[in-house]
């Protein structure tokens, strides 16, 4: 009776924030924002983007063996194999900081170390193909490498240092977890990469971003257009695919799971995006923190303007994409190139409804560490950065 109280709290919350009509009679401030904020990310993100990854969390926490995942992430998996994975992860991905929140969780519960949890976590969303070629294309093509290049290394050396850090507490989480599970459960390695590959399809094309005016054209552009036909032939996939494999128990025990992660995240996320909401606004809307104070903040290339411009971009919530118009903006008004890049390597990455959830996951003392270590890494890099462009 309990869960039954919270998954109709939950869904009450989403439904509320979903119809919130546009014109909402709130006057415009702070909490305006919050709501509208709330609004948004219900519309753009809880349907399409979170729940297909809280069920795909829930398939990796039932299906995939432990011993799989200690293979290929765990400690004594082959430390290139397992940071090249994780690190290019966002290149398949285009998630935002709080979709693969639910996928981290997922990997992370079922064994993975911490070195390349932590290098998924962050390549997740910082490595979103489309978003580094729409950084070129609008910012330069010298940001739009440098973003690429910082994105997959920060993930690397984030979580190495992550692993060295934390040895000992990671040491004594694998040596107490026992010994692992079965290598498959009797289900062939083809038909688990087909049941997988047809979530991630789904999730892929469901989001599968607008293309700017001068790609409409492309093939990315037809992509965008047949985007929900491509995500029903993978959700039609996946529904024979559950009639014709899976018993009823195993269903059960997945939905079971999934539902776990939800209620895990998403009251933390709903928290985070309305003080989120309330002290930053939405792009091109004030909240309690005035955007003109960010920007007279961020001007040239002092370690300090680098510093400020990682330490908002860490707490501002970025849906994926939105966040090169909003340095385009910035730019224009004065932001130096190196904490643009900083603001970059820092902001799709983190923010602070999903610094919340990471603190659920690991802990308040790693969540702490990780945030700080993006935050110095992305400093220096744009100070670097603005140095030489």
């Amino acid at each position: 009776m309990k869960q039954a109280g919270i998954f109709a709290a939950i869904v009450a919350v989403f439904l509320a924030a979903y119809f919130l009509p546009d014109k909402m009679g709130v006057p415009a401030g702070p909490f305006h924002e919050s709501l509208a904020m709330l609004r948004d990310y219900a519309r753009q993100h809880v349907l399409l983007c979170l729940a297909p990854a809280l069920f795909i969390a829930g398939g990796i926490a039932v299906f995939v063996s432990q011993a799989a995942v200690m293979r290929y992430f765990g400690p004594a998996a082959n430390k290139f194999l397992a940071y090249g994975v994780a690190a290019v992860s966002g290149s398949i991905l285009a998630v935002c900081s709080c979709t693969v929140l639910p996928l981290f969780s997922g990997i992370h519960k079922r064994g993975a170390g911490l070195g390349p949890a932590i290098a998924f976590l962050y390549s997740g969303p910082a490595i979103n193909v489309l978003a580094i070629i729409l950084t070129a294309r609008v910012l330069g093509l010298e940001m739009g490498v440098a973003r690429a290049v910082g994105a997959v290394a920060f993930s690397v050396v984030i979580g190495f240092l992550m692993h060295v850090i934390f040895r000992k507490e990671e040491k004594a989480r694998h040596a107490g977890a026992g010994l692992v599970m079965p290598e498959d459960g009797g289900r062939p390695l083809w038909k688990q990469a087909a049941f997988f590959g047809s979530m991630i399809g789904i999730l892929v094309f469901a989001n599968w971003g607008r293309p700017t005016a001068d790609m409409e054209a492309t093939f990315y552009g037809f992509i965008y257009s047949v985007r929900f036909i491509i995500a029903g032939v993978f959700l039609a996939a996946l529904l024979v695919m559950l009639a014709g494999w899976f018993k009823r128990g195993e269903m059960k025990e997945w939905t079971g799971s999934t539902w776990g992660f939800a209620r895990q995240i998403l009251p933390l996320l709903f928290i985070g995006v309305v003080v989120a909401g309330f002290l930053l606004g939405r792009p091109g809307h004030e909240g309690l923190i005035p955007s003109a104070w960010v920007a007279s903040l961020v001007g040239g290339n002092s370690i300090w303007s680098n510093l400020f411009a990682s330490v908002s971009g860490a707490f501002m919530y970025f849906a994926t994409l939105t966040e090169v118009p909003i340095l385009q903006g910035l730019m224009g008004s004065g932001m130096g190139k190196g904490p643009a890049l900083a603001l970059l390597l820092a902001g799709p990455a983190l923010s602070l409804p999903s610094m919340l959830v990471i603190r659920g996951v690991l802990g308040t003392k790693k969540t702490v560490v990780y945030v700080s270590l993006v935050i110095v890494m992305a400093t220096i890099t744009g100070w670097i950065f603005g140095l030489l462009f």
